[in-house]
């Protein structure tokens, strides 16, 4: 007999005995002992199936010690209850799908606010909350490159928590073997999000003027190119390192804290290039201050036209995205799963929420649900831990 079953049985013959005249308390005794509902059995809300409890509607309805229950009646619902744990349980959940979300969503962002995952989770939560009938509220989670965010969602079983992921999520466990949550143990994949290109940049008044430029001038100078990037095992550094492969060539890594510390040394003409992302570099582009040479998408971005891509260059090895994904921690409902599912792509698809994307620098990753979602994520993985191992890639520090 499922345990489940079976606890549930035991439970309710002990709140039967607890009430039939043959068994029932004495007066003095009713005011001082809880009822069985009130020791056995737990609100309606309650699905926590990691521990069961007995559902509110096979409880005994006692509402004091001195009720009378006939023993024809508390075996019809026992048997009413062994009954349920055999077919009411894939009611109860079916219900809990209907009913999801039953109270307001978090989406954790393991990043500060005002990067494009943050930007793109407030968007979203705001067109997704109204027909899924729930508020979404994000909470930024940054730190160890998104990696504690990342465990806050893993850990989380009240099955209104989700993940807005990002590369890092990915990449992380890769580099950094004390990281202990899995990707693809940990959670479901709900569907891509967002997408930005990276822009191969130089300084403004760099002698080089094209990727072929670039590649002839590592061949004949190695080691003396500098790729700068926000820190050791970013998606702008391990493109770097990719690049290297794919041109056989060898630029030199230079890691900074931040975007923000590189772009002086880097307009300066102190770093020789960066693969770095669309929006934080428009604005230089646009005033001179760098130059953009190519875009690491499938297609050129409207913001910088005449810019060609990687792949159209000749090197579609390298085409790289920075993506953001919404994943759930693992035990949401697989209905509850499609469900959030439908709202999110038909949230992709409003010319809205494509507006405001476009505002914040990322378009809308549309058409990848939760299987293309997986796989996707998969190839990320099989391709960055191929790079790292390839490249001796170690995180200092």
């Amino acid at each position: 007999m499922d345990n489940r079953v079976l606890y549930l049985s035991k439970a309710l013959v002990f709140e039967v005995r607890g009430t039939h005249a043959y068994d029932r308390p004495r007066p003095s005794e009713a005011a001082e002992r809880p009822s069985a509902r009130a020791r056995h059995c737990t609100s309606d809300m309650e699905t926590d199936m990691s521990n069961p409890r007995i559902p509110a509607h096979a409880c005994l309805r006692a509402t004091s010690g001195t009720s009378r229950i006939t023993r024809r009646g508390a075996l019809g619902a026992v048997a009413a209850a062994l009954a349920g744990g055999f077919t009411g349980g894939f009611a109860s959940t079916a219900h809990a799908a209907d009913a999801w979300p039953s109270k307001a969503v978090r989406i954790i962002v393991p990043f500060a606010p005002g990067g494009g995952a943050d930007s793109s989770a407030r968007v979203l939560g705001e067109v997704m909350g109204p027909p899924l009938g729930q508020s979404f509220i994000v909470e930024n989670r940054p730190g160890a490159g998104s990696a504690i965010g990342v465990q806050a969602a893993a850990a989380a079983r009240d099955q209104h928590t989700l993940l807005m992921g990002s590369n890092s999520m990915v990449i992380g466990p890769i580099l950094n073997p004390a990281i202990t949550y899995d990707v693809f143990r940990d959670f479901d994949p709900v569907g891509m999000v967002s997408s930005q290109p990276l822009v191969l940049v130089v300084p403004g008044n760099s002698p080089l003027r094209s990727l072929a430029d670039v590649v002839a001038a590592a061949k004949a100078q190695p080691g003396q190119l500098s790729a700068g990037n926000s820190g050791n095992g970013t998606l702008a550094h391990l493109t770097a390192e990719l690049f290297s492969l794919q041109t056989g060539t060898s630029l030199v890594n230079v890691p900074y804290k931040g975007e923000s510390a590189l772009m002086p040394d880097l307009i300066g003409g102190r770093v020789s290039l960066g693969f770095l992302n669309l929006p934080s570099v428009l604005v230089h582009v646009r005033s001179g201050a760098l130059r953009a040479l190519a875009v690491s998408s499938a297609q050129p971005a409207p913001e910088l036209p005449g810019v060609a891509t990687l792949a159209s260059l000749g090197y579609p090895a390298l085409q790289v995205l920075g993506w953001a994904a919404l994943l759930a921690p693992k035990g949401l409902p697989p209905e509850a799963q499609a469900r959030l599912e439908r709202q999110l792509q038909a949230a992709l698809g409003n010319d809205a929420v494509k507006q405001r994307f476009a505002g914040i620098g990322v378009a809308p990753f549309t058409g990848m649900g939760r299987d293309a979602t997986l796989k996707y994520l998969r190839e990320e993985d099989t391709r960055w831990r191929e790079v790292i191992k390839t490249r001796g890639i170690k995180l200092e520090g």
